[in-house]
């Protein structure tokens, strides 16, 4: 593997990973909205209210649980809304109410929320809800964009035939791996001084490997860290019998950063991008 040209290499980069469920996770937004579906129903009797104010004060002594979904109404996820004005400061709290039902109607009238339902701008707030959650749900992106080159790895070591819990494990640690195989890893670890965990662990007969997994689809001053560190911990794994460290990494932001990257590949020599799993690199390496 060795003879590769590190400029082709390079040139396979992606410019992203996204899959279909990237972008909203439906199962989780149904699935918040139909916890506190009941209470959005009571709710809805409010749509269109000619006297909105007295409804809802003898909604919320009949149902106080309804106050609970008011900040979601907002676009809030919290049971707690903080608010100021000429008129005083106040920290409202919607699972135990700590203020009076006229104090809420204050809340409800200065957020816009009585005109909201009132005035037929809304004419469902469970659909309305829903379109909350879906955009709330956006905000997740950044967590599952992280998991996305993990997942991708994942499945490509499944497709090879290793088993999870089994073959291979995930988000281990330097001293669970020492514990469950009597292996001597502190030379990454210095000398126990740091605990480092791995993304995934490939355990075959003859030997185990740590595997990072990333993927960066723009630049930042965080690729050349993770270049040098990745080429520090390949040379100390060396050093090690039985163990071999493995990097998949991927996308199109290492161009800027692609003098670091041209680095550590030239001394390590399990550097892999997502064309290498395609073609199977997987069967060749782990063995």
């Amino acid at each position: 593997m060795r003879n590769r040209d590190f400029t082709t290499w390079l040139s396979d980069f992606r410019d992203s990973i996204t899959d279909y469920k990237y972008y909203i996770d439906f199962e989780k937004v149904h699935r918040n909205v139909e916890s506190i579906k009941v209470e959005l129903n009571i709710l809805n009797s409010l749509i269109g209210s000619k006297n909105i104010e007295a409804d809802f004060e003898a909604l919320i002594e009949k149902y106080p649980e309804i106050l609970k979904c008011i900040p979601l109404l907002l676009a809030v996820r919290s049971n707690e809304i903080y608010a100021i004005d000429s008129d005083g400061e106040f920290t409202y709290k919607f699972k135990k109410p700590n203020m009076s039902a006229e104090q809420y109607k204050v809340f409800m009238r200065k957020t816009g929320l009585f005109d909201l339902m009132a005035n037929h701008i809304i004419n469902n707030i469970v659909d309305y809800v829903t379109g909350v959650e879906t955009g709330l749900d956006s905000n997740g992106r950044k967590n599952r964009g992280g998991h996305l080159m993990e997942n991708l790895i994942e499945s490509f070591i499944k497709k090879a035939g290793f088993t999870k819990d089994k073959t291979y494990f995930k988000e281990i640690y330097i001293h669970q791996i020492t514990e469950k195989w009597n292996i001597d890893l502190s030379a990454i670890s210095n000398q126990g001084k740091m605990e480092k965990r791995f993304d995934f662990v490939i355990k075959t007969e003859n030997m185990i490997y740590g595997i990072e997994t990333n993927f960066y689809g723009s630049n930042g001053s965080k690729l050349n860290e993770t270049a040098r560190s990745y080429k520090t911990l390949a040379m100390e794994a060396d050093t090690i019998n039985g163990f071999t460290f493995v990097w998949f990494t991927d996308g199109k932001g290492w161009t800027s950063a692609r003098n670091n990257l041209e680095e550590t590949f030239d001394v390590m020599e399990y550097i892999y991008n997502i064309k290498d799993l395609e073609n199977g690199i997987i069967n060749e390496v782990f063995k």
